[in-house]
């Protein structure tokens, strides 16, 4: 589903991705770890194209992404086609991103009537349907000023998946949650992981990584140090800066 080839991101002076090589299987969960400053989050932005790559390639399902191929060169994409990509590379940000005049029910049902041009009787109706998936049926009526964080980012979740996407991105869901709530929005991930729903989530909640995760990826200073099976990679790391970042945070 996601091929990643020797991918170089520069912010500037800065090298933030030196050559990663990835590849996600359809149906399959990745979880990146990895300490902050490593270059998690700007892979994930780049698989959608909100960060332009400076050298390599990234395709989804069998797609360059942000990038047309002629010969040997890649020429970019207009904006207008890489939204059309984006529709189907569902982003589930740390911070929620929700839009705070609208309604819960009006926040999923934007982008399926504005982008894929649905009608906004059956956006209403499949909203409706995904707001019961992830326990938010009572709270359609009701603006994110109103819902704790686990619910915006349960509503976060329900607005990515109304697009019904190939993929689906996290870049640190949990964050910036309170702990209790942490729980909840997990086991919403959880359930779509069981769906056979394509993710690569970037987080640091290692018990979740174990529990879920097909592929666990470890990096470190713009680099991919190690990766392979959680119980390989958790419990048996073979590098050692996996084994200094682990015995940080187990």
């Amino acid at each position: 589903m996601v091929e990643v080839r020797s991918v170089h991101k520069s912010f500037g002076s800065l090298e933030v991705l030196r050559g990663i090589d990835l590849e996600v299987r359809t149906g399959e969960v990745t979880v990146i770890l990895g300490p902050s400053g490593s270059g998690k989050s700007t892979l994930l932005r780049t698989i959608n194209h909100l960060e332009k790559v400076d050298n390599g390639w990234i395709s989804v399902d069998g797609t360059l992404v942000g990038y047309r191929r002629s010969g040997d060169k890649l020429y970019e994409l207009r904006e207008r086609e890489v939204l059309k990509q984006r529709t189907q590379i569902g982003f589930v940000f740390q911070n929620f991103n929700l839009f705070p005049h609208l309604t819960v029910l009006e926040n999923v049902t934007e982008a399926p009537v504005a982008a894929l041009g649905r009608s906004k009787k059956d956006a209403f109706a499949a909203a409706e349907k995904l707001l019961d998936r992830v326990g938010l049926a009572d709270k359609a009526t009701a603006y994110p000023k109103q819902l704790s964080g686990g619910q915006q980012q349960r509503v976060a979740i329900a607005r990515a998946l109304a697009l019904e996407p190939k993929l689906l991105l996290f870049d640190e869901p949990t964050s910036a949650l309170d702990p209790e709530l942490v729980g909840e929005v997990l086991d919403v991930i959880k359930d779509l992981a069981l769906q056979g729903t394509t993710m690569i989530v970037v987080t640091h909640e290692i018990g979740f990584a174990r529990e879920v995760a097909d592929t666990v990826v470890f990096m470190d200073e713009g680099r991919i140090v190690e990766q392979g099976a959680p119980a390989d990679v958790l419990d048996a790391p073979q590098h050692e800066r996996t084994r200094a970042f682990l015995s940080k945070v187990l």
